[in-house]
């Protein structure tokens, strides 16, 4: 995982392979708000199948005439994964609008269940997700679950490193902290490069042409290349084109670029950065001790509320139950350091790249600023096993909201997981 260089657990690592078939990693959100069957808005239960919870958004807008800002989701699913999740369409109380929906065919997507909802549904509105994962091309399967099941025991005392995972930065193609980057160092032309040019030799070809066409200066050229995985670069190179029409592209121009994206996708690109620098603080914090508080740790409850006023003692027993966590910064203007041996890391991190706090405001484009905030530095994995299969060790567990399986797994197979 990018930037994490701390494990938890002493096992050997079984090593093996995960997503050889997008059915292999299947993920089922544990959802907080059950729809009543009555209400304005329509919930529709999602299967898809190696697709981006946001593209299906966009399919089922486009298909129904309607704004993306009417469409709801509690949280982004694995595009390379067989995934359900809620989807939420807003104020389609008619019977007409109804069967609209039901008539939708969504590619590589099925309605599981179609039903009424008396409230809208909110990004983060999940208690969390389950997972069953196939960990395939290992050697001895049964040795392997065994100790598969040793570490998901030790995990479920300890805790997980709340790390990011690759779908936070991107794979093959992992850039979207590198736009962050830009973007906070004010340079929205290079923001815009790192994005729709920088061709990586892990693409198809013909990504790379396109991307190498617009280095290279040639907007119409690079569109004309971009093949149908490339929907949201030819949102932003139509915009260049556009402007370049009237002149010289300029910082408004790539500013509109940029704007041209759906809103979740403009506000990754900084929370990816925050990302890459969250993850080598929880490396150097998970090294001080995973489940030990320390003096000067600021400590969140699962509420995500802030704990105060407990002994050292109070501290760690709320530690020892999953009643509180010790966090580690999302860097951002406002973000307050931790006391102590604790707080001297979390600077040093930001130093280390030349950074201060200030440069989240990016004022250029402030609404894809930061305040930034505390984020957990570990995560609990509950209802854990491994089993040996024909195929390899079978993974279930279940984790919080906002955390990656591949955290769990990287404990497991002690390799790069993507």
């Amino acid at each position: 995982m990018l930037n994490a260089n701390t494990y938890v657990t002493s096992q050997k690592g079984i090593g093996g392979t995960i997503r050889n078939q997008y059915e292999d990693f299947y993920v089922e959100e544990i959802p907080e708000i059950i729809p009543s069957g009555e209400g304005p808005n329509i919930y529709i239960w999602i299967e898809k199948l190696g697709r981006t919870t946001l593209d299906v958004v966009l399919d089922i807008s486009r298909d129904l005439h309607i704004s993306r800002k009417r469409m709801g989701f509690a949280g982004m699913k694995d595009k390379k994964a067989l995934t359900r999740q809620w989807i939420c369409i807003a104020n389609m109380d008619s019977e007409a609008q109804m069967q609209q929906v039901k008539d939708l065919d969504i590619y590589k997507t099925d309605f599981l269940k179609i039903v009424r909802g008396r409230k809208k549904l909110r990004m983060g509105q999940l208690k969390g997700n389950k997972f069953k994962i196939l960990i395939r091309d290992i050697d001895d399967i049964e040795e392997s679950a065994g100790i598969a099941n040793e570490v998901l025991e030790e995990l479920q005392v300890t805790g997980v490193p709340n790390y990011f995972g690759w779908q936070r930065f991107g794979k093959p193609r992992t850039n979207t902290h590198l736009v962050g980057k830009a973007l906070i160092e004010n340079d929205l032309a290079k923001a815009v490069s790192c994005y729709i040019g920088n061709p990586s030799e892990d693409e198809h070809e013909e990504n790379q042409k396109a991307r190498q066409a617009y280095d290279d200066g040639n907007l119409e050229e690079s569109l004309e290349l971009m093949g149908k995985g490339m929907r949201y670069e030819k949102m932003m190179i139509r915009e260049l084109i556009k402007d370049s029409k009237k002149g010289e592209l300029t910082d408004k121009s790539y500013k509109n670029a940029l704007y041209a994206l759906p809103k979740p996708l403009q506000r990754m690109f900084v929370h990816a950065y925050q990302s890459y620098l969250f993850n080598e603080a929880v490396s150097n914090r998970v090294a001080m001790g995973i489940n030990t508080y320390i003096e000067g740790d600021i400590m969140i409850d699962p509420e995500e509320h802030i704990v105060y006023d407990k002994t050292p003692e109070q501290y760690q027993e709320l530690m020892d139950n999953f009643e509180a966590n010790p966090t580690c910064p999302l860097y951002g203007i406002k973000v307050p350091y931790a006391g102590g041996a604790v707080g001297e890391m979390e600077e040093s991190v930001l130093k280390n790249y030349g950074l201060d706090k200030s440069d989240f405001e990016v004022p250029k484009m402030p609404r894809l600023g930061s305040h930034g905030l505390r984020r957990s530095m570990r995560f609990q994995v509950w209802d854990a096993s491994a089993t040996a299969t024909d195929e390899g060790v079978l993974c279930e567990f279940s984790i919080n909201k906002g955390s990656y399986a591949t955290a769990v797994l990287r404990e497991i197979m002690k390799i790069d997981v993507i």
